[in-house]
């Protein structure tokens, strides 16, 4: 406890000191910045980067996420963080699966990084029928290039300033971190305002198109996790949080089956290998229905012609909502032409109301997995009539 008072302290000398310069730091181009961020990144696990998920480059990924993209769709929540709390105990599934490399295709916010982090994949793309999905990881990815570890890339994420010796954190336990920022409070608006002028020109770096409206929501979802800190929670339009919907510390300090905290800031490793990923444009945001004409079917285009296979494929409950407005049978044809291996794997969430062998006492999710190949030969088509049916499957 000492010690947290102690960084609390040189936090308020921070803001104090930075609050007087703010106006000058709106002033400061992002350069030295994001450099300061992308010097100390390690190279990726594993070794080098295959040719096939080299760096792209601003115009390059600008140019991939257009041509795969759909237009808008709509839905009912912001999504800023997950709802599935369960979210961490398909990793000993994936592991003893060997789901491993290859390219990882995922739905929603931020739960993706940790997947990744596991599988350690050579790409990944993150489809959504919003574009604000695809605003948040720019946000996201504008904040890892801003990041040198960990404690960074949270206080800036949450508007917090950074304690003193940065580079101590390093090595920090994801408790120390939670405890830290829970400790600290929001920075000056001032220094709130020098931060975003630095990510905005950091996502219109990207040569992703975003107009005035698309930054504006960019702000309202920073200002979210500024105003609720670690205490935010997913949120439907019009309906307030349920009581069992996890807060983002929950989500941070979540563990797996096994006991292990395996959120992708947990582990100094698993957050510089998705800081890597994005810095490299690895990871793709990309607009559409997965039960759409396009979208879906141009990101398996897309890997085949890398070469590549899809490792994993996260599609949370979005499948329920499918066989609701009868496209699932056009997601399985989707799903059907990826191009995959005997190990490639949907990661799927269940809330409430049936128990599976993978569901845990005093969670109200369930997440689970099934091989690809299975999910075609029971389900392809119309041989499956309803969700139930498909988890039991």
């Amino acid at each position: 406890m000492a010690e947290l008072t102690g960084e609390r302290s040189a936090q308020r000398r921070v803001t104090k000191r930075i609050s007087v310069l703010a106006l000058i730091a709106v002033a400061i181009a992002i350069g030295p910045w994001s450099n300061r961020a992308s010097t100390q990144t390690p190279a990726p696990a594993g070794g080098a980067a295959s040719p096939a998920s080299s760096s792209l480059g601003s115009s390059s990924l600008a140019s991939l996420v257009e041509r795969l993209s759909e237009p808008n769709g709509d839905f009912d929540t912001d999504n800023l963080i997950s709802n599935e709390s369960s979210y961490l105990h398909v990793i000993p599934a994936l592991e003893q699966a060997g789901v491993t490399g290859g390219v990882y295709i995922g739905v929603g916010p931020d739960q993706n990084f940790s997947y990744i982090a596991r599988i350690r994949p050579n790409a990944a793309f993150i489809i959504d029928i919003r574009r604000d999905n695809l605003l948040l990881h720019l946000l996201f990815k504008a904040i890892f290039a801003a990041s040198r570890n960990r404690m960074e890339y949270l206080s800036i994420l949450t508007g917090r300033p950074a304690p003193d010796r940065l580079d101590s954190w390093r090595d920090a336990s994801i408790e120390k971190i939670v405890a830290y920022l829970d400790m600290a409070e929001p920075a000056s608006p001032a220094w709130n305002s020098a931060d975003l002028d630095r990510l905005h020109a950091s996502i219109k770096a990207t040569g992703i198109p975003v107009s005035a409206a698309d930054l504006a929501t960019i702000d309202r979802f920073r200002r979210a996790f500024v105003q609720s800190g670690l205490g935010l929670q997913f949120q439907s339009t019009g309906r307030a949080a349920r009581d069992y919907y996890p807060t983002y510390r929950d989500l941070l300090l979540e563990t797996d089956r096994r006991g292990r905290k395996q959120c992708y800031l947990a582990s100094e490793d698993d957050f510089q290998f998705v800081k890597a990923l994005e810095a490299r444009d690895g990871l793709v945001p990309v607009v559409g229905n997965l039960s759409g004409p396009h979208a879906l079917a141009a990101i398996g285009q897309e890997v085949t012609r890398r070469g590549e296979k899809v490792s994993a494929f996260y599609v949370s409950n979005i499948e329920n909502y499918l066989f609701r407005d009868g496209t699932f049978p056009r997601f399985a044809d989707n799903v059907k032409k990826l191009p995959r291996s005997d190990k490639s794997v949907i990661i799927r969430s269940l809330f409430g109301g049936m128990s599976l062998p993978e569901s845990v006492p005093g969670y109200y999710s369930t997440s689970a997995i099934q091989t690809i190949n299975e999910f075609v030969a029971n389900c392809g088509s119309a041989r499956c009539r309803g969700y139930y049916e498909l988890l039991k499957k």
